[in-house]
């Protein structure tokens, strides 16, 4: 029962990862159609609406939710997800799996912000928002893969390394998107 319940657990984590890295990059586009003129921002608008919607409310949010009911069943009713519960490294996770709750969260705020025409963020804040998602599945992947091997040291080291990579890769990109505008 335990590798039934970690599969469907792995399968709505994909899903819902997936939904978080795309409805994300649609804020961005939506961000810059209210910048285009009319009739193009109406339309494009209209269409990023549809698109957010139903990403979010068919798959992102059902895959938020049944990844956390088959992780909850697996760790709460299975004898090995008991075990898990009592090592360190799953403590960890689960505080990673906190912040990706409170990530959700934000980017649901966001979409709702999105929805009623209201624009609070940039298209830069968005795509240095997205990075966001990809640490938080760095970190959980190694954690799950590594568990009591790790080096807890290098291992934040490694976050911080990666956070810093990623960002002076935006940057690198942002600049590159400048030079082709003119």
């Amino acid at each position: 029962m335990y590798e039934y319940l970690k599969s469907l657990h792995l399968i709505f984590v994909i899903t819902w990862f997936a939904g978080l890295f795309y409805i994300v990059r649609l804020f961005v586009y939506q961000i810059e159609a209210n910048d285009k003129p009319s009739p193009e921002r109406e339309i494009l608008l209209k269409q990023y609406k549809i698109m957010t919607y139903r990403l979010w409310y068919i798959i992102t949010w059902p895959s938020a939710v049944l990844a956390s009911l088959f992780a909850f069943w697996m760790l709460f009713f299975t004898p090995v997800g008991n075990a898990w519960l009592q090592t360190p490294w799953m403590h960890v996770k689960l505080v990673f799996v906190f912040l990706l709750y409170l990530y959700h969260l934000k980017c649901h705020q966001i979409y709702k912000q999105l929805q009623n025409d209201q624009f609070n963020y940039t298209s830069n804040f968005m795509r240095i928002w997205n990075e966001g998602a990809t640490i938080i599945l760095f970190a959980v992947v190694f954690l799950v893969i590594i568990k009591n091997e790790i080096n807890w040291i290098y291992g934040v080291i490694g976050i911080i390394l990666f956070s810093i990579l990623i960002m002076l890769g935006f940057k690198f990109y942002k600049r590159l998107r400048e030079k082709n505008k003119s």
